[in-house]
């Protein structure tokens, strides 16, 4: 464990090391022993400041607290530093890891090639395809939106002139009665009145 001291108006006695090589040490069980980490410790009228940095691989934490006291602004620091570790540690661990034997992809199932007919002068070739053993399914893709939604009573003419306006497949409208009506655009063009 790398500890690198600087004081910024500050002396840095040998109790305070002592407190911070405690902190970190209780660090230590939490991020393993591989770390470095910058103590700079400044003083300022009646403010004192400890701001710790330690660099674990390739992402610094940083605990930055300010008190009367250096010993309570130290403690606070590494109490920052700390919650940062697990929240980081649990982060980890809650990630979900897939094996590597899902990302393979499956073989193609082989094409049977086989005639039939009722003499082999007349026989047809038929190609026979193997479906894959579990299908595929993707999530739905949901988008909220107000625009194939009228706000304010139709009739039918007004909701398909609106549909028509608004280019949707599907508009959503309510008649002089309160009930609530579906205009639907089918594959081959033509509008659909569904009533709810």
């Amino acid at each position: 464990m790398n500890v690198e001291y600087t004081g910024r108006n500050f002396e840095i006695t040998p109790a305070i090391r002592n407190t911070v090589e405690q902190g970190l040490t209780k660090l230590a069980k939490i991020l393993g022993e591989n770390f470095k980490s910058k103590v700079i410790l400044t003083g300022e009228k009646q403010r004192r400041i400890a701001e710790i940095t330690i660099t674990r691989r390739t992402q610094p934490i940083v605990g930055l607290a300010e008190s009367v006291d250096m010993t309570v602004a130290i403690s606070e620091a590494l109490n920052h530093i700390e919650k940062q570790a697990l929240k980081h540690n649990g982060r980890k661990r809650d990630t979900k890891r897939v094996t590597k034997s899902k990302w393979k992809r499956e073989a193609p199932r082989e094409e049977l090639t086989m005639a039939v007919g009722a003499t082999t002068t007349a026989a047809v070739p038929v190609v026979v395809h193997g479906f894959p053993a579990n299908t595929h399914t993707s999530e739905a893709h949901l988008v909220k939106t107000q625009d194939a939604l009228a706000l304010r009573p139709m009739t039918v003419e007004e909701a398909i002139k609106e549909c028509e306006f608004r280019d949707r497949d599907v508009f959503v409208f309510r008649d002089k009665n309160g009930d609530v009506k579906v205009l639907h655009r089918t594959k081959d063009g033509k509008l659909e009145l569904i009533e709810a």
